[in-house]
């Protein structure tokens, strides 16, 4: 950090050490407004560490709506700590299939067999062992921490972060590593010591709630309203301030659906593990390479697994946009006879139960996954009017 951004990081500092002092006294009317409006969350309906921790892993850049089903799932596989350090990596997977991130799976897991080896099954009550854990950053460690065990820390997340820049006026680009410290530390000094958990709570419910991103905050059901210094200037919607993130880079590949068909009608489909490093890492994918593949290339590459097919049939194009690189997917699908002899390392042929039950398959490839389960009982795309290569 050269000399111009430490004085400004001091500068900031200092400014929100007096914003500190305005907002005094914030948390009576942010908690009465919670006691009010809180909404039924199966994790909240008893703070349990482990409950908690993994809702919060799963909330990290997901809505509530969307975490709800996964969270039952994942609870009633993988009830407690012990459970998920035992569980089998496929069942893992497939208990996350859908939420993306798959590394945070693999950290909830790696802390579990950490909290077995040195806690005992239990989450420990202190926000420094917490950090230590996997997968648990200042956030994570202070949200557990102060719902489940009641500690005076502050969780900063997105919905905080926007919060509390609006409430400030702040102009500051909250993506810089000096402005979030700045930030946290406005935040650890507003937190009640009486009730931190539901504070945290409070202030994460109404940035989702209320104090809306992308759009206009709904000040009128806010109960911080008149504190509020950025609604004051008429310029709330405009905060937090952002650096623009990085262009992607774009990335063509092709995808193959292959599907070996017996006379009797079983069918089964083709399916890759990853590499153990690198996007995705570890999992299940519908093979497929970089670059767009004609239609003699795509039937060569069927053939290099094992099968025997006629003409492959064009899929519908697809797009998946990860944080740094977006993929635009060209598919083909055919189907035929398979060479048992012939499979090549990492590959696997499942049937429709497999995929059901055991293998996670990433949503990069949802173009082409969800019609599976029909092309597999059914007559596969071919039976429609098909776009050749």
């Amino acid at each position: 950090m050269g000399t111009q951004e430490k004085q400004a990081a001091a500068a900031l500092a200092a400014r929100l050490t007096g914003e500190a002092e305005r907002l005094t006294g914030l948390a009576e009317p942010l908690l009465c407004w919670y006691d009010r409006q809180v909404r039924e969350l199966p994790w909240r309906e008893s703070p349990d560490p482990y409950r908690v921790w993994v809702s919060e892993i799963m909330l990290q850049q997901t809505r509530i709506e969307a975490v709800l089903p996964y969270y039952d799932r994942f609870m009633k596989a993988l009830p407690d700590v012990p459970a998920l350090a035992a569980a089998d990596e496929d069942t893992l997977m497939k208990l996350w299939e859908g939420l993306g991130y798959y590394s945070r799976a693999r950290n909830l897991q790696k802390a579990a067999r950490l909290l077995m080896e040195r806690y005992g099954g239990q989450l420990p009550a202190d926000y420094g062992a917490l950090l230590t854990l996997p997968g648990v950053g200042e956030y994570t460690a202070g949200a557990v921490a102060s719902i489940s065990f009641g500690v005076p820390v502050p969780a900063v997340d997105g919905n905080v972060l926007r919060v509390l820049a609006r409430l400030t006026n702040s102009r500051e680009d909250v993506m810089k590593p000096a402005v979030r410290r700045a930030f946290t530390a406005l935040a650890a000094a507003l937190v009640p010591p009486a009730r931190p958990g539901d504070y945290n709570q409070a202030v994460m419910e109404l940035g989702e709630t209320v104090c809306l991103p992308h759009t206009e905050p709904i000040c009128t059901a806010c109960p911080l309203a008149d504190r509020c210094a950025g609604r004051a200037a008429g310029c709330a919607r405009e905060l937090p301030v952002r650096s623009a993130p990085r262009e992607r880079r774009r990335e063509q590949r092709t995808v193959l659906v292959l599907v070996e068909r017996s006379e009797r009608g079983h069918a089964r489909v083709l399916l890759h593990r990853r590499e153990q490093k690198g996007l995705l890492s570890g999992l299940w994918e519908l093979p497929g390479v970089e670059g767009e593949l004609t239609e003699e290339q795509a039937l060569a590459l069927a053939a290099g697994y094992g099968l025997t097919a006629e003409r492959p049939v064009r899929l519908p194009d697809g797009r998946h946009v990860f944080s740094h690189v977006e993929w635009v997917l060209r598919g083909w699908y055919a189907e035929g006879t398979r060479d048992p002899a012939v499979l090549p390392d990492g590959c696997r042929w499942t049937d429709t139960e497999e995929l059901r039950e055991t293998c996670a398959l990433p949503g990069a490839f949802r173009t082409y996954t969800r019609p599976l389960p029909g092309w597999l009982t059914g007559p596969g795309p071919g039976g429609a009017a098909a776009e050749g290569g």
